[in-house]
């Protein structure tokens, strides 16, 4: 029996991936109690063939007495809260669902846009609260996006940003060249990013080597009625210089939707300030893109058992 361990509130609840488990006998276990730093991880992971990664780490002493363990999954594309080197030590294959949620964080990045341009939350608290307090807001027409990574996700916002009649900059070493010439993206440098656009958001990975990617100096670059939307990592912005920006009206807005502990501590300025909107990290949160993850998890598992390397294998030259 293929015993399958998974700390993603959403893997094996949606469309046909129930399904597909229970059609092949696997048994899931959900390491999901909150009052654990790994959620239980570590009290089943004895007992896993396959863990499939949320965004609760998996580092080298998380894998401790997984002997059966035969691969990590991450329902998602982000793997900087997987410890690679560990895993490869371990003989695991550590594969990811590249693109699977691409367009469902793009859908999210506009949504935000447009929650800051015409000030929704706000209107929300107003109208239910009992008040009528209409505030002018912006079109997004014409205005000018600047995407910070350039990969499926900023792919995707791209064309969807250009249907509204956003001009498009786009920041990102490895960015498909032929891609932005065919539909109208400029490739710049990131301060000419920042200095240009009336929206930036940021789909870059996380990790050490983004830590801060956008922080003081970065955003003075900014133009102050600029608006600035995280969809990437926690740890990509300086959050203490957002909101010093904010307070100095150095910058119109921003939306959140990653964090660098999660859930957030909601003491710092940045959450009480009005620009701010903040959702809890759920840009890949549509069942169609669940559902998309999931598919692709069970494939690999499924290439797996059968003695395959799959294809999105991601440290599958070290195994070799």
């Amino acid at each position: 029996m293929t015993t399958i361990l998974t700390t993603s509130p959403g893997f094996g609840k949606h469309g046909r991936v129930p399904d597909l488990i229970a059609e092949k006998g696997w048994t899931l276990i959900r390491a999901a109690d909150t009052s654990k730093p790994d959620g239980g991880m570590s009290d089943h992971i004895a007992e896993a063939d396959f863990l499939v990664v949320g965004l609760v780490p998996v580092k080298a002493e998380s894998l401790e007495g997984a002997s059966k363990l035969k691969g990590v999954l991450k329902h998602g594309v982000g793997v900087d809260n997987i410890d690679i080197a560990a895993c490869t030590a371990k003989g695991l294959p550590v594969v990811n669902t590249p693109g699977a949620n691409a367009d469902a964080v793009a859908e999210l990045s506009l949504g935000l846009m447009f929650a800051l341009a015409r000030n929704i939350p706000a209107g929300h608290a107003s109208v239910v609260s009992g008040g009528w307090d209409r505030k002018v807001g912006t079109q997004l027409g014409s205005k000018v996006l600047g995407i910070v990574g350039l990969g499926n996700i900023g792919r995707k916002l791209a064309l969807k940003a250009r249907g509204l009649g956003m001009k498009i900059l786009a920041t990102d070493p490895y960015a498909d060249r032929e891609f932005a010439a065919a539909n109208d993206i400029q490739i710049v440098e990131l301060d000419a990013v920042l200095a240009a656009s009336d929206y930036v958001s940021l789909h870059v990975f996380g990790g050490a080597g983004n830590a801060a990617l956008i922080n003081a100096e970065k955003l003075a670059l900014m133009k102050p009625t600029a608006c600035l939307l995280n969809l990437a990592r926690g740890e990509v912005v300086d959050l203490d210089a957002v909101a010093a920006a904010l307070s100095a009206e150095k910058l119109g807005g921003v939306a959140l939707d990653a964090f660098v502990s999660e859930p957030p501590d909601v003491s710092h300025p940045v959450f009480a300030h009005p620009r701010t909107v903040c959702t809890p990290h759920s840009g890949a949160d549509t069942k169609e893109s669940v559902e998309n993850m999931g598919l692709m998890v069970i494939e690999d598992i499924q290439s797996i058992l059968d003695g395959k390397t799959p294809g999105r294998c991601l440290n599958a030259a070290d195994l070799a």
